[in-house]
C-alpha cells in the first residue's frame, strides 16, 4: 500500500473514532438539537484529533511536493514549445521620450491568438503606468515561424492620417518578450516624391541557452506605401539561434559601456571643477573677513572693560545702549527651541529615513539588478522607506523628547 493510501485509511479510521465519542439528542420540544459527550475521557480523543492533524499537514504537503511544475516568463524558464509572450508597450515620438501612449492608440492590428490579460505583479509596475497588450501572436519555444501573416488592415481615411502623423513624428514602439525589451520604428518618409511608407514585418531573432531566453533582436522590414483604402497585411517571423550569453549577463547590452568609453566631456568635468573651488574660496574669504572684523571689534571691547573712572562709565553706558553686531545676534537663536517643535522633529525625522532609503537603494542597486525587471525599483524603494519607519519614529521621538 502507498503511502498517500495508508494516510487516507488511517484518517478515515480516525474520523470514524471521532464520531463514536459525541451523539446528537432532540429536543423534547423539537427546537433544538443538543450536543451530548458520550465518552467520559477526552484525553484519548485529543491525542487522535492531534495525530489526524499531523496525516493532513503530511497529505497536503504531499500534494505541494507532488504538483507539476509550470514554468513562464515569470521565472525565465520554458520547456521546449511553450508559449513565449510578446507583449506590446508604449508607441511615441523618438525625439520625445516622455510622450507615450499605448501600441493599440494607432490603428494597429493583433494576431488572432486568444487575447490574455496583464496583471501588474509589482506596485512600481502599476505606479509607473506599464499597461502591456497582447500581440496575439504565436511564439513557441525553440519553435521557427517562417513568414506569416496575423492580420490585415484596411487604411480608411482616419487610420491613414494617423499613420502619416506617426511617420512624420518618428513615431517608434516598444515590445516586451521575457522582459527584454524590443525598439522597433513605425515608418518612413520619402522626401524625394513626399511619400510615407509603413512596415509591415516584423523578424524576430531569439537567442537562447538551454532553457532561457538570452537576446532578443528586432528587424523591421518590407516597407509599404501608405494609400487611401489600401489593405496592408501584417506579418512575422521567428528565429531561435542558440547563444553562449549567460542569463546573468543578458541586459549588459542594454548597457553598453563601450559606447561611453571616449565620450567623457572631460573639459566640461573641469570647469564644473574648477567653479566649484572658486565659488567655495569666495564664500571663504568673504566669511572670514566678516569673523575677523567681528574679533577685533570683541577684543576692543574686552580692553574697553579693562578701563576705570568715568570714562568706564561713559562706555558702558554706550555699550548698553548699542545693538548686538556680528555673531553675537544669532547667541540667543542657538538653544532656542523652535514655534513648532513636533513638525520640526518630524522632518528631522523624515530627513533620516529619507537618507536611509536612498543609502539601502543604491546597495540594492549595487549589489542586485534590479533595472533587469520592470518598476523594481521603485518597487524597492517603497518596501525600503515602509520598512525604515521606525527609524524616522526613533531620531523624530528623540528629538522631540529633548526638546520637551
Amino acid at each position: 500500500m502507498s503511502l498517500l493510501a495508508k494516510a487516507q485509511s488511517h484518517w478515515m479510521s480516525l474520523l470514524a473514532k471521532a464520531q463514536s465519542h459525541w451523539a446528537f439528542r432532540a429536543d423534547v420540544a423539537g427546537r433544538t438539537d443538543v450536543l451530548v459527550v458520550l465518552s467520559s475521557s477526552h484525553e484519548e480523543y485529543l491525542r487522535d484529533v492531534l495525530i489526524m492533524k499531523r496525516f493532513g499537514y503530511a497529505f497536503v504537503l504531499l500534494l505541494i511536493c507532488f504538483r507539476p511544475t509550470e514554468s513562464d516568463e515569470h521565472d525565465h524558464k520554458y520547456q521546449d514549445n511553450e508559449e513565449v509572450v510578446l507583449w506590446m508597450n508604449t508607441v511615441g515620438p523618438y525625439h520625445n521620450r516622455q510622450e507615450t501612449y499605448t501600441y493599440l492608440s494607432l490603428p494597429f492590428c493583433v494576431g488572432p491568438k486568444a487575447s490574455i490579460s496583464h496583471y501588474h505583479e509589482t506596485l512600481g509596475e502599476a505606479l509607473l503606468g506599464v499597461e502591456l497588450e497582447f500581440s496575439g501572436l504565436d511564439i513557441l519555444f525553440k519553435a521557427p515561424v517562417a513568414k506569416t501573416a496575423y492580420c490585415e488592415i484596411t487604411l480608411s481615411s482616419a487610420k491613414l492620417q494617423a499613420f502619416i502623423y506617426a511617420v512624420k513624428n518618428h513615431y517608434w514602439y516598444q515590445m516586451y518578450i521575457d522582459g527584454l525589451p524590443i525598439w522597433g520604428i513605425v515608418g518612413e518618409h520619402d522626401e524625394s516624391d513626399n511619400s510615407y511608407y509603413l512596415w509591415t514585418h516584423k523578424k524576430f531573432e531569439i537567442g537562447y541557452n538551454g532553457n532561457r531566453i538570452v537576446d532578443v533582436n528586432l528587424t523591421s522590414e518590407v516597407k509599404t506605401k501608405l494609400v487611401l483604402n489600401q489593405k496592408i497585411a501584417l506579418t512575422y517571423e521567428v528565429i531561435w539561434k542558440p547563444s553562449t550569453v549567460r542569463f546573468e549577463e543578458r541586459f549588459d547590452k542594454y548597457l553598453d559601456p563601450s559606447f561611453f568609453q571616449h565620450r567623457i566631456h572631460w573639459f566640461s568635468i573641469f570647469n564644473s571643477f574648477m567653479m566649484v573651488i572658486f565659488l567655495v574660496g569666495l564664500v571663504s574669504m568673504i566669511l572670514m573677513r566678516t569673523l575677523r572684523k567681528d574679533y577685533a571689534r570683541y577684543s576692543k571691547d574686552e580692553e574697553m572693560d579693562d578701563m576705570v573712572g568715568n570714562e568706564w562709565q561713559i562706555v558702558q553706558v554706550e555699550r548698553d545702549l548699542g545693538d548686538e553686531y556680528g555673531w553675537k545676534q544669532v547667541h540667543g537663536d542657538v538653544f532656542r527651541p523652535p514655534t513648532h517643535t513636533l513638525l520640526f522633529s518630524a522632518l528631522v525625522g523624515t530627513g533620516h529615513q529619507i537618507a536611509v532609503v536612498v543609502l539601502c537603494v543604491i546597495l540594492f542597486a549595487i549589489m542586485g539588478e534590479l533595472y533587469t525587471e520592470r518598476g523594481s525599483l521603485l518597487s524597492t524603494a517603497i518596501f525600503v522607506y515602509a520598512a525604515t519607519s521606525p527609524i524616522n519614529g526613533y531620531f523624530g521621538g528623540s528629538l522631540y523628547g529633548r526638546m520637551g
